[in-house]
């Protein structure tokens, strides 16, 4: 028995993914309450259990096993490989959700990119409207309300949630295409776009797109 199957027994029996410090609790714990029975992997550390997450990915590949070892933003878990799909998808015949629409993209991405960011802001960006857009992207578990800004009117301000970086197999922000780039990019802001006051934040029942409000 060594440290990297001890590892590979915890990510099988998980019900969720497992960080290093995770495992290393669990690895630690081991025989905790049976003195009789010694543990010995209860000196092991997290540079370890990393160095063993990473053998095991490589073994993984080059055995070219049906199953991979993913690096995710909340921890390591086992999945079945993706060539395999098709045929585990059969085990799992629910629906298939409702794919965002275009405008519903851009808008996620403007938000991505800059968050925090005001409403207003992405509308200046965008050129229209985004109430139902932003509606629908809060429904979806993918943006959420981060606090206000220190403007006049004090606008909410949006960002992306946890559930984002697992629905796009991000581990944390900075793996966002040319991130860095994009970032320092500058784009329109509603002052910049003539906003002569804070746009209201209720979010009504209109069509996606509507062309935003020319300024008086």
């Amino acid at each position: 028995m060594n440290l990297s199957q001890v590892v590979e027994a915890l990510l099988i029996s998980a019900q969720k993914p497992l960080t290093a410090r995770e495992l290393v609790a669990a690895i630690k714990g081991a025989g905790a309450e049976d003195e009789l029975t010694p543990n010995e992997f209860a000196k092991t550390n997290e540079a370890e259990v990393s160095a063993a997450l990473e053998q095991l990915k490589i073994e993984y590949i080059e055995q070219q096993r049906a199953f991979q070892l993913l690096e995710k933003a909340e921890g390591w878990q086992l999945a079945s490989a993706p060539e395999y799909a098709r045929w585990v998808r059969q085990l799992f015949p629910a629906p298939k959700p409702a794919r965002l629409s275009p405008p519903a993209l851009e808008t996620l991405a403007i938000i991505a990119y800059r968050q925090p960011i005001t409403r207003a802001d992405v509308e200046a960006v965008r050129g229209v409207a985004i109430e139902s857009v932003l509606q629908t992207l809060m429904e979806r578990g993918l943006v959420k309300i981060a606090g206000r800004a220190e403007v006049p009117g004090r606008p909410l301000l949006y960002e992306t949630t946890q559930f984002f970086l697992e629905h796009f197999g991000l581990r944390n922000l900075d793996e966002l295409p040319n991130s860095e780039e994009l970032k320092r990019r500058e784009l329109p802001t509603a002052t910049l776009a003539g906003e002569a006051k804070p746009v209201a934040e209720s979010l009504p029942n209109e069509k996606e797109d509507q062309p935003a409000e020319s300024p008086r």
